[in-house]
């Protein structure tokens, strides 16, 4: 089974996330911001990382950078899902090795569909 890293500051978006997850399959691990996350991703693996980006202590980008650092999640997808959707955005975010970007409200369907398209 499949395991994904699901990170959001806000409680009912990552009930909604790992709803959709777990229906799929998916094994979930919830995080509560950037660095919560970080410390929950030290010494394990994830086939998956779904993170948004505005969150307090550690924002998505700065996760992603950190994450790319460790030869662990060298090629782990890490795919952002947030209210941000400028161009810039995304720029900074495929900078920071983000494989790709979706756009918050999300369709539960669409979600899954791009999760099987990167997990390998």
């Amino acid at each position: 089974m499949h395991s994904i890293l699901a990170v959001d500051d806000s409680a009912s978006m990552r009930q909604m996330v790992s709803f959709t997850l777990k229906s799929a399959g998916y094994n979930v691990v919830e995080a509560v911001d950037g660095q919560d996350a970080y410390e929950k991703a030290a010494g394990r693996s994830f086939d998956l990382v779904l993170t948004d980006q505005n969150m307090p202590r550690m924002d998505g980008i700065s996760l992603t950078k950190k994450l790319r650092e460790n030869p662990q999640f060298k090629s782990t997808p890490i795919l952002m899902l947030t209210t941000e959707s400028s161009d810039q955005m995304k720029q900074a975010g495929r900078a920071a090795g983000a494989t790709g970007w979706l756009v918050k409200p999300f369709d539960p369907n669409k979600l899954i569909e791009v999760i099987q398209k990167v997990i390998r």
